[in-house]
C-alpha cells in the first residue's frame, strides 16, 4: 500500500515538472521573441535614418519627393552639425541678405586674413555671408577666434568644419540657396610646404574640388570667386606680370597646388558648366594680418629688440614685393563677386557655356623688403638689428609686380594704398591689439588715420 502510494507521488511530481518546464519554456521562447522582434525595430529604424541622410533621389528638384527628402536631410543630419533648429537657424540668419538683389554668399576661410575682412564687407552693404573655418593651428589659433569674435558682432556666422567634410557642405546646400561662393580657405605659406607638404595637397586640391562637387550638384549653382596666387608667375621674368604670361615653372609646392587648382577650375567650368573666376593676390597685408607674413614678424621682433633676417637674392640684389592693402583686395573680391555670370548648369549637368576668368590682384608699384624695413623703423620708431642673407632656395621669388589692367577694365580694379599708409594703419591695429606700449611715431594717432579696423 504504501509503495503504492509513493509511485503516485512521484508520478504527480514528474507531471508538476513537466509542467513547470513547459511553462518556463513558453515564457524564455516568448521573452527571446520580444527581444528579437525589438533588435529588429531597432536595426531597422537606424537603416532607415541613415538611408534618409544619405539618399540623394533622382527626383526633379520641384517634385513633392524632394522637398521632404530635404526636410527630413535637415531635421536629421542638424544634430550633427551644431545643434540642430537653433544652429540652423542661425545659418539661415547669417546667409539672408538684407539689401534688395543682394547675394548671399558662402565664405570659406571666413577667420582669415583676407575672409574675414571680405565678410565684414559683404555684410555691411547688406549682402547674406556664412562663413565656414577649420580654425587650424598653421597659426596661432587665438587670432582667428579674434576675428571671429568681430564677425559675430555684426550677425556673422562661421560654421566651425573642413571644406573637406563633404556630408556638412552638402548639408549648408541644402539649408540655403547659395548665390556665390567666395572661395579663401588654403593651406597658404611658401615655405611651410617643405615641412608639410600634404597639408597643401588636402587643402588646396583636395578641398578645393569637394567643394566643388558641392556646388556642381546645388540647385541653382553658385558662381565661385577663388583665391589663386601670384606664387603662380613662379620663375617668370617678364615684368609686370600679367595674366597671359606663362605659370607652368612654379618654384613652391605651394604655387604648384594654386597652378592646379586654376586648370581644376577649368575643367569643373567645362564639363559642368559653373562660373569661376580666379584671383591672383599679390602680398596683401593690414590689420588683423596672418603672422607669418614678412611686415608682422618684423614688427614683433622689431618690438621685443630682436634681431630679424632680411633677404637679398644669391647675387645681391635686392628682394621686392609688390605688397597690396587689404583694403584694395577686398574691393577686388567684391567686384568680380559683382561680374560673376551665374553658372549654367544643374543638378551636375552643363546647359551652356560658363564664364571663366583669371585676374591680378596687386598693388602695382614693388617694394623691396628693405624699405619695408625703413618704414617700420620710422613708425615704431625703433632702429631694426638686421641681419642681411642670402635668399634660401626653399620656394620663394626674388621679386613680384602686378599688372592689373585686366582687373581695372573689368571691374574698376584701382589700388589706392601706399606702402607708408598701410603700414601705419597695420602698426596702430597690432599695437593696440596685443597692448603694446612703444615710443612709436607721433603719426600713429594722427585724426586723418581712418583705419576701419
Amino acid at each position: 500500500m504504501a509503495s503504492s502510494l509513493d509511485t503516485s507521488k512521484v508520478m504527480k511530481l514528474e507531471r508538476y515538472n513537466s509542467y513547470i518546464r513547459r511553462v518556463n519554456s513558453s515564457k524564455l521562447i516568448a521573452a527571446s521573441s520580444k527581444l528579437l522582434f525589438r533588435v529588429t525595430l531597432l536595426v531597422a529604424l537606424l537603416l532607415i535614418f541613415f538611408f534618409t541622410i544619405n539618399y540623394h533621389p533622382l527626383n526633379s528638384e520641384n517634385t513633392p519627393h524632394h522637398h521632404i527628402h530635404t526636410t527630413t536631410h535637415s531635421l536629421l543630419s542638424s544634430a550633427f552639425y551644431g545643434g540642430g533648429a537653433a544652429w540652423e537657424k542661425q545659418v539661415r540668419h547669417s546667409s539672408t541678405p538684407r539689401r534688395a538683389n543682394g547675394l548671399s554668399v558662402l565664405v570659406t576661410g571666413a577667420a582669415g586674413f583676407v575672409g574675414s575682412h571680405c565678410s565684414m564687407a559683404l555684410k555691411k552693404r547688406g549682402d547674406g555671408v556664412l562663413g565656414i573655418d577649420n580654425f587650424n593651428s598653421y597659426y596661432d589659433p587665438l587670432l582667428k577666434r579674434g576675428r571671429q569674435k568681430l564677425l559675430a558682432q555684426h550677425e556673422i556666422f562661421i560654421v566651425e568644419g573642413d571644406i573637406n567634410d563633404a556630408e556638412l557642405l552638402s548639408k549648408l546646400f541644402d539649408i540655403v540657396p547659395f548665390t556665390h561662393v567666395l572661395h579663401l580657405a588654403a593651406q597658404a605659406g611658401v615655405r611651410y610646404a617643405m615641412k608639410n607638404p600634404q597639408s597643401y595637397i588636402k587643402s588646396n586640391i583636395g578641398g578645393f574640388v569637394n567643394l566643388l562637387e558641392m556646388v556642381k550638384l546645388a540647385n541653382p549653382q553658385p558662381a565661385i570667386v577663388w583665391a589663386s596666387s601670384s606664387s603662380v608667375y613662379g620663375l617668370n621674368t617678364n615684368v609686370p606680370f600679367s595674366e597671359n604670361h606663362r605659370t607652368d615653372q612654379p618654384a613652391s609646392l605651394y604655387a604648384a597646388t594654386k597652378k592646379a587648382g586654376e586648370e581644376i577650375a577649368h575643367t569643373y567650368n567645362h564639363i559642368y558648366g559653373l562660373s569661376l573666376t580666379a584671383l591672383r593676390f599679390f602680398t596683401v597685408y593690414g590689420p588683423w594680418g596672418r603672422p607669418d607674413m614678412a611686415y608682422f614678424f618684423f614688427t614683433k621682433d622689431m618690438t621685443q629688440g630682436k634681431p630679424i633676417n632680411v633677404y637679398v637674392t644669391q647675387d645681391d640684389k635686392e628682394v621686392a614685393r609688390d605688397f597690396t592693402y587689404i583694403d584694395d583686395i577686398v574691393k577686388g573680391c567684391l567686384g568680380a563677386l559683382d561680374t560673376a555670370e551665374k553658372s549654367t548648369g544643374s543638378g551636375g549637368k552643363k546647359k551652356g557655356p560658363a564664364q571663366l576668368r583669371v585676374y591680378n590682384l596687386g598693388n602695382t608699384s614693388p617694394v623691396s623688403v628693405k624699405k619695408l624695413v625703413t618704414i617700420l623703423e620710422s613708425l615704431l620708431n625703433v632702429k631694426a638689428k638686421k641681419n642681411v642673407i642670402k635668399m634660401p632656395r626653399n620656394g620663394d621669388v626674388p621679386f613680384t609686380h602686378a599688372n592689373v589692367s585686366l582687373a581695372y577694365r573689368d571691374f574698376g580694379y584701382k589700388p589706392t594704398t601706399d606702402l607708408s599708409s598701410g603700414l601705419r594703419k597695420f602698426v596702430k591695429w597690432y599695437l593696440s591689439y596685443y597692448g603694446i606700449q612703444s615710443k612709436v611715431n607721433k603719426e600713429l594717432d594722427s585724426p586723418n588715420d581712418h583705419s576701419e579696423d
